[in-house]
């Protein structure tokens, strides 16, 4: 290798993007267009990057199939930061095989991080937890230790662990500092920061108050009766009652819990649920039905009364009942809280990390862009989604995950 690419390859692993171009930025071979095209994702130019990473890749032979793994491995990176989920995982296990096979453990460990990041955007915690328990990070580079806890923190937070969280920002902190990469150690303080903000809205009888991420820990582990509208299911112990697809149910749970323990007037469930002011027959008879079916889920949990003018909810075992809220009203609210994370996101990705219909999510993100909470740039397939950051409070519970309880 020439002086020049082992200058630039020096800049590119201090963090110094500048420093890699004015090394190579005239030059076409595969590895300075590889190191230009990492160069470019540090300073944002992501499609410009991905298109520089694909030639370099073409540009190396069939008997370079080390550096052809590296460059699959860059490329996957930056779709991750375009937001590109739609790519098959596939291509990013076989380099991380070809570069396990030819001892270079560090980018090896870089494709296996990248795809633990990719299930952690899809919600996918189960087996995100699963590949990162299986990672050896010892004797890695200190930028790469730090993504690393930084990942083990994210998916301890997600899984309100937060005893593991803050131990794992520690270490990330320690290992960033050591790395001297000053974007590493503005994302361990950033995601350190939401354990210090609002996460979500308690309502209850005595009143409404926020709680931080550690409070609600503590909330769901106190064997009250919650109602989570966060998460979009029925929590007591250590029962956990999804309803994130049963949205009827859910709205049943929640009005009756908000009223409690009070009981619900038939005309106001009617108008909640079902969207109508001028109830019939049908409506009254619907009511019912679902009454019935939410009865008989939440048996082992609560009871659900009828009463002269409605129904009540009846909590076995003496609980309390509490609604958690999320921090941020609307139906769009996970979709908001995709968003705030900055990155430019498309409307299938979208889609795929929320488990809705693409058709959904477009009706929601032509409200949400009438309403002036977020705003598109591009046309067509190069469309994207951008939101200002919600600043001020936390969306950790609002980010499609199946909580492991």
């Amino acid at each position: 290798m020439d002086s020049l690419i082992t200058a630039a390859a020096r800049a590119l692993a201090a963090g110094d993007a500048l420093g890699v171009l004015k090394h190579i930025a005239l030059r076409n071979d595969p590895p300075a267009l590889a190191l230009r095209g990492i160069a470019m994702a540090q300073l944002g130019e992501y499609s410009r990057a991905r298109e520089l990473l694909r030639r370099a890749a073409r540009g190396f032979g069939a008997h370079e199939a080390l550096v052809r793994a590296r460059c699959v491995v860059a490329e996957a990176e930056v779709a991750l930061a375009m937001r590109d989920l739609n790519t098959s995982p596939r291509a990013l296990a076989a380099a991380a095989t070809t570069l396990e096979a030819r001892s270079d453990r560090t980018n090896a460990l870089q494709a296996r991080l990248i795809a633990v990041r990719r299930l952690l955007l899809l919600g996918r915690l189960d087996q995100a937890a699963d590949a990162l328990a299986h990672l050896d990070t010892r004797g890695m580079p200190p930028s790469l230790a730090a993504v690393a806890e930084l990942t083990a923190a994210e998916l301890a937070l997600r899984s309100l662990r937060i005893s593991a969280a803050r131990d794992a920002l520690a270490r990330a902190r320690e290992a960033a500092e050591r790395a001297r990469v000053p974007a590493l150690m503005a994302e361990v303080a950033e995601l350190r920061a939401t354990l210090d903000r609002p996460a979500a809205r308690c309502m209850s009888a005595i009143g409404e108050q926020t709680l931080r991420l550690a409070e609600v820990a503590e909330l769901l582990e106190s064997g009250a009766l919650v109602i989570d509208a966060c998460r979009r299911g029925l929590r007591a112990g250590a029962v956990w009652l999804p309803l994130a697809r049963r949205p009827v149910l859910f709205a049943l749970a929640r009005a009756l819990a908000e009223a409690w323990p009070h009981d619900v007037d038939r005309q106001a469930l009617i108008a909640c649920v079902f969207r109508t002011r001028r109830p019939d027959e049908s409506h009254r008879a619907r009511l019912r039905v679902e009454m019935g079916r939410l009865r008989a889920l939440v048996a082992s949990l609560a009871r659900v009364e009828a009463t002269e003018r409605g129904f009540a909810l009846k909590p076995r075992g003496a609980r309390e009942v509490i609604v958690l809220a999320p921090p941020i009203a609307g139906d769009q609210a996970s979709l908001l809280a995709l968003l705030a994370d900055g990155a430019a996101w498309s409307t299938s990705a979208l889609a795929l990390a929320l488990g809705d219909s693409q058709r959904t999510v477009q009706r929601a993100l032509v409200e949400l862009e009438a309403a002036g909470q977020v705003r598109s740039v591009g046309r067509a397939r190069a469309r994207r989604w951008l939101a200002p950051p919600l600043t001020g409070f936390t969306t950790i519970l609002l980010l499609p995950a199946a909580l492991p309880l």
